[in-house]
């Protein structure tokens, strides 16, 4: 199948848009529109958001558990997903500060931080809202 063939008539935009839109994850297109993020499937970040939560847990357990004139555990960094981009580090990208959990406490300003709101008439989560979820 070549391209030029709906250019001259052979093609009709209808098939073509059919054969673009099942295109493979991984194809070149999908790479560039995309980029890294075409690669994660929802199961990349489901397992994401649990090596997340599983981190903030262990976190949690150990700040309460430690002696009370011992230091602080380090807060964990999260994984680092496909929309965070290349720059810094895990945690002040996708948070934008250097506080890796968020939603565990309160924000800078002294309010209780709370996850955006879904989408009300989505009835299929896409990949970036289940790792909004769970993220």
């Amino acid at each position: 199948m070549d391209l030029l063939d709906w250019h001259r008539g052979r093609l009709s935009s209808r098939r073509l848009t059919v054969l673009v839109k099942h295109l493979p994850r991984d194809c070149a297109l999908n790479r560039e529109l995309h980029g890294e993020a075409a690669e994660w499937s929802i199961a990349e970040h489901l397992l994401a958001a649990t090596v997340d939560h599983l981190a903030a847990a262990n976190w949690m357990f150990a700040s309460v558990n430690r002696d009370e004139d011992a230091d602080p555990p380090e807060l964990p960094t999260p994984v680092r997903r496909p929309e965070d981009g290349k720059a810094g580090g895990a945690g002040e990208d996708r948070y934008g500060s250097e506080d890796a959990f968020p939603y565990y406490g309160d924000d800078t300003d002294g309010t209780e931080t709370t996850p955006p709101p879904a989408s009300p008439t989505s009835t299929t989560a896409t990949p970036s809202q289940v790792a909004r979820f769970f993220g």
